[in-house]
This record gives C-alpha cells, structure tokens and sequence, in this order.
C-alpha cells in the first residue's frame, strides 16, 4: 500500500497537470516561453523575501512573479527586442534571487528544494492551496477562453471583434504567476516553464483543435506526473526532475505519431 505521502504527492502532481495543460497551451501559441522563463526564475526572489519577511512562501512567489510577468507583458506591449530583453529578465531574476537567497540562512540548506521542487514533502495544507489555486486558475480561463483564444491565434482578428489583446495578456499574466508559486514546491523554479512548454508542445502535433490540444496536454502532462513519480519510488531519483524526464520523453515518443 502506499504511503500517505506518495498519495498526497500525486494529487499535487496532478493538480499542477490541469492547469499546466491549458496555461501550456496559450503559452505554446502566443510563443512565450520565454516568458514563462523569466516568470518562473523571478520565483527564487519570491523565496528569498518571504523567508527573509517571514510570510507565506505561496505569497511572496506569486507577488515577485505577478510583478516579473507585468513588466514583461509592458516590454511587450512597447514592442521592446523581445527575444533579447527575455533573455535578460530570466538569467537576471535567477541571479538575483539566487544571491538574494544567500542572505537567508534557513534558505540556504533548502535551496535545491526551491530549484527542482521537494513535491514528496508537500503536506495537506499545501496540496488544498494547490488545487484551490488550481480550481481558481482554470475558472479564470473557462471565463476568458474564447477571448483568450481569438487574442492569441490573431491580435488583428482580435481587435476587429472589440478584443483588447493587452488586457487577454494580462489575464494570462495573472494566471502564470498563480501557477509558479503553485509549482515551487512541486517542480522548483527551473523546471515550472518546461512542465507548461514540453506537455503542450507533445500535444501540438497530435491534436486537430484548440481545445483537443488543450485536453491532450493536460492527459501528457498528468502521465509526465505520475510516470515520474513512479520513477522516483522504483529508482530513487529527484522527484522534481523525474517528472519533467517523463514529459520530455512522451513528447519524443509523440513526434513518431505526427498527424501530417
């Protein structure tokens, strides 16, 4: 019989899969994984001032990367060089919180944790924050789902039928920083924009709609969830990383099974 906390490993797992799923997807189509990179590194920063403030770690990551993710959504919205100032923010937001972290002693042993996630030490309170979040995240892109959709296939299309596309970027924003201080603690801060990008991305090719895409990605992302929990257990291999191994293997199987 498994233990308790393999159990409440898996269902934190899988609920960072329901939203990883259709968050993945949107980032896949609007081309944002860089986005999604500099988000998820500005985390560690979030760590550094809620161990350094005392205040729930949930909310400090989600604060540093509501902010990293509006900066970004305003460079964008000021047609900067994205690819190049992308690629600042993330490295930059790393670094930083890495040497902010360094002043934290208590951070200092658990650092890895933060880095690649510790989802076999997520206890109950965190696995109901996890899919409260989750819940409140998916409700949000129920909501917006057709604008969101329309805003990210076509900017153009968007604004011809009344769609601000800044304010769908924002709602995607938003729901991206929910998602990071979900994930810290399941997959750390470095691996939360390969959970969102490599099960969309598997689901691309095998998908013939947006919405079976989405679907797709959220099945790919909870098999990623569960296969590298398995792995964990039989191998004795980091939690964390195991997962995204897992996705990053179904997504090559994937690419043999290409619709033309």
């Amino acid at each position: 019989m498994l233990d308790d906390f393999f159990i409440r490993a898996v269902l934190a797992g899988l609920g960072i899969a329901a939203v990883a799923g259709p968050l993945g997807s949107f980032v896949v189509w609007r081309r944002m994984a860089y986005f999604g990179d500099a988000t998820a590194h500005a985390a560690i920063l979030g760590v550094a001032i809620s161990l350094a403030f005392q205040v729930s770690i949930y909310a400090g990551t989600m604060l540093v990367a509501l902010a990293m993710a509006l900066a970004v959504s305003a460079l964008v919205a000021r047609e900067q060089a994205m690819d190049t100032m992308l690629g600042v923010l993330s490295h930059s937001a790393l670094a930083i919180g890495l040497v902010a972290i360094s002043f934290v002693p208590q951070a200092r042993s658990d650092l890895s944790a933060y880095l690649f996630g510790d989802i076999l030490a997520v206890g109950r309170g965190d696995l109901a924050l996890i899919w409260a979040g989750a819940a409140g995240v998916l409700a949000l892109l129920a909501w917006r789902w057709q604008r969101l959709l329309t805003a990210s296939l076509n900017e153009e299309l968007a604004m011809a039928a009344g769609i601000d596309p800044r304010v769908e970027r924002l709602v995607l924003s938003l729901a991206l920083a929910v998602l990071v201080a979900l994930s810290i603690r399941v997959v750390g801060s470095l691996l939360i924009s390969a959970m969102l990008i490599v099960p969309a991305a598997a689901a691309r090719g095998l998908s013939r709609s947006p919405e079976r895409m989405v679907g797709n990605a959220t099945l790919i992302a909870a098999l990623a969830v569960m296969g590298g929990l398995w792995a964990s257990l039989h191998l004795d291999t980091p939690a964390g990383p195991s997962i995204i191994t897992a996705a990053a293997a179904i997504f090559m199987v994937s690419q043999a099974f290409r619709r033309a």
